[in-house]
């Protein structure tokens, strides 16, 4: 495992921060300065500013993303954060993002692997959203969202789009581009005015009110490894 990612995995430090500490000399591997390309065993020893750290378990949360949260660590702007809801002892990051305004099922986990995999297009992971939008699309407009629509960095992938209301859409895909859905309903005439995401690989959010979150159960983590 590469040093950086052990020092996220031992919940010392984002891969980022850990290479800061890193490059600043204040990260030794048995005994001797560890470098960005240093790779660790299992048997070696890791000390940062001479303490030593070990790594935590894999784990593994599911969160009911709140309204006003961003989707990171930490905020410059003072804003609360998707990993201050979560109080586990294990230093988790979230897989993906959400808008600060957007609501629903996030993934957060130190699994490194697993989270490349669930954010890399090719495994195709499926989310599923409810957006409450302006007017009220036609058939036509949810044709044209299932076929594909031509966005500024290219055309989306198709998406299976049925109406649950005159105004409420929901919408699942496989892609993951920035404010995907927000854009993929502004280009049918139709911009969001409140967007959920209440499906996520197969997870859902129930008995999770906003702002609660809980641990996968073993079988879940199976088959998010299994995709």
């Amino acid at each position: 495992m590469r040093l950086n990612a052990y020092l996220a995995r031992a919940g010392v430090a984002s891969r980022r921060k850990a290479d800061e500490l890193i490059k600043a000399g204040r990260v030794t591997v048995n005994g001797e300065p560890g470098q960005l390309n240093t790779f660790v065993q299992r048997r070696d020893r890791v000390e940062v500013d001479g303490a030593p750290v070990e790594l935590q378990p894999l784990t593994y949360v599911l969160l009911h993303k709140p309204a006003g949260t961003v989707t990171t660590a930490s905020d410059p702007q003072g804003r609360p954060t998707v990993v201050g809801l979560v109080d586990h002892a294990a230093r988790v990051v979230p897989v993906g993002r959400l808008d600060a305004d957007t609501t629903g099922a996030l993934l957060l986990t130190n699994d490194g692997e697993l989270a490349h995999r669930l954010a890399h297009p090719r495994y195709e992971v499926e989310k599923v959203y409810e957006a409450e939008v302006e007017g009220e699309p036609s058939d036509e407009a949810l044709g044209r969202l299932e076929q594909g629509v031509e966005l500024d960095d290219g055309p989306t992938a198709p998406a299976r789009a049925r109406r649950l209301a005159p105004r409420r859409v929901e919408l699942s895909l496989h892609e993951g581009r920035k404010h995907q859905v927000k854009r993929m309903l502004a280009a049918v005439g139709h911009p969001v005015t409140r967007l959920h995401r209440n499906r996520y690989a197969g997870l859902t959010l129930e008995g999770l009110e906003p702002g609660q979150w809980r641990e996968l159960e073993p079988s879940e983590v199976e088959r998010l490894r299994n995709r």
